[in-house]
């Protein structure tokens, strides 16, 4: 059958190419919702970390032999030779292009099963997101089970949020805050088309307390306002995050 597949013309190999990786990813998310489903979503983080550790330098190795570059700690070794700007603005770019995916999915599902639908999905998808971001950053960051206010004011600011929205952190006090995301993408480019706010705060309640949480248990979450509350000029939403002990 391998034979069928190497006779096929260039155009259709390259596009086999990146559809291969489009089912790398599907699949790998399919893993992870299913395991999170038969066994609770703190075991799937779990086991995510270590299997993303074994994944990542296995597939990029490859890669590198065959595409002919080098590979260092399982990172594509031209990443570290980048600029701090050009990093920077890669990231941003990254964290645009998430954004717009995650638009895209909700669009779709409300074009073909209504605005319902759509949220229930996005609702449910920022359950199992939020958590696994507040995971991926506090690996990364190397943060503390039990880092508090100071661990979770760090790791709201390495969110892809971050990267392309305006957000503040006011300090209550050693144990509390209040964060505001100031400037919204999304709720902008509404904005400007003249539209109302999207009613996002279904979402932000599964979003927040599930990313606070994750970083330590002990935080409490509390929506300050969030549309379809009304809020100033301001900020768009206010989350406050008080460490319960």
């Amino acid at each position: 059958m391998k034979e069928i597949i190497e006779q096929a013309d260039e155009e259709l190999l390259v596009q086999l190419v990146a559809d291969a990786f489009h089912r790398i990813i599907v699949h790998y998310g399919c893993w992870f919702a299913e395991t999170e489903h038969q066994m609770g979503l703190k075991r799937a983080l779990d086991v995510e970390q270590d299997v993303w550790d074994m994944s990542i330098g296995n597939q990029m190795n490859r890669l590198g032999k065959t595409l002919g570059f080098s590979v260092e700690d399982g990172i594509p070794a031209v990443l570290k030779s980048l600029p701090r700007e050009t990093l920077t603005d890669l990231l941003e770019k990254i964290g645009i292009n998430w954004l717009a995916n995650d638009g895209i999915w909700f669009q779709a599902v409300e074009k073909k099963h209504g605005m319902f639908d759509a949220k229930r999905c996005n609702d449910t998808c920022w359950s199992r997101f939020s958590p696994f971001e507040a995971a991926r950053i506090k690996k990364l960051l190397g943060l503390p089970e039990k880092g508090g206010i100071p661990a979770l004011k760090k790791a709201l600011a390495f969110r892809l949020y971050a990267l392309i929205n305006v957000q503040s952190v006011e300090e209550v006090d050693e144990n509390c805050i209040i964060f505001r995301m100031n400037d919204c993408r999304v709720q902008n480019a509404r904005k400007r088309r003249g539209l109302p706010d999207y009613p996002c705060k279904s979402a932000g309640m599964v979003e927040y307390p599930r990313f606070a949480e994750t970083i330590d248990s002990r935080i409490k979450t509390e929506c300050v306002g969030c549309p379809p509350d009304e809020h100033p000029e301001e900020w768009f939403c206010a989350w406050k995050f008080t460490l319960e002990e």
